[in-house]
């Protein structure tokens, strides 16, 4: 599973609750004292991924696909083959799924970004930021400024005016 969606779309649901309880009042319900709880969310959230992970994997078992981790490059052999960690794997059908990682450039190239995060540190927040600033204009930096400012976070998102279009 695409698991930055997954919790993109737990998150995401927790902010649509947030809002439904600030209209509350406007239909007639009074729910004074509703507090919000991160870590809570951030465990239910987790254990929720880790289901659906083990539910996809066992799903892959079933269907007798052999999942292979690890470093791999194609050989020079005739039929379709990749080596990975030493050993050579041959099938008509090779599926390499590389998964990506977010680059952080240095602080010589702008100075503190060692100071923030990348996307993936915000699914490790172990509580909600009393303030958050979100660099960026593509739709996780606004979806994730959303939900942090939803959530009780002051946030700023910040855009380079000469890029968004």
């Amino acid at each position: 599973a695409n698991l930055k969606f997954v919790w993109g779309q737990v998150m995401w649901n927790t902010a649509v609750h947030a809002e439904f309880i600030h209209d509350h009042a406007d239909y007639g319900f009074e729910t004074p004292g509703v507090k919000f709880n991160w870590r809570t969310i951030k465990e239910k959230r987790d254990a929720y991924v880790r289901r659906l992970n083990d539910i996809y994997e066992n799903n892959v078992k079933k269907a007798h696909i052999d999942i292979i981790r690890g470093y791999g490059k194609f050989t020079a052999d005739p039929e379709p083959t990749i080596e990975v960690d030493g050993k050579k794997y041959t099938a008509p059908h090779i599926l390499i799924a590389t998964g990506g990682r977010p680059v952080v450039p240095s602080d010589s190239e702008i100075p503190g970004a060692s100071l923030g995060m990348t996307s993936d540190g915000f699914f490790e927040l172990e509580e909600l930021p009393r303030r958050s600033v979100i660099v960026g204009a593509g739709y996780i930096a606004v979806e994730i400024a959303g939900i942090l400012s939803t959530l009780g976070s002051k946030s700023s998102l910040l855009i380079r005016h000469d890029k968004v279009l």
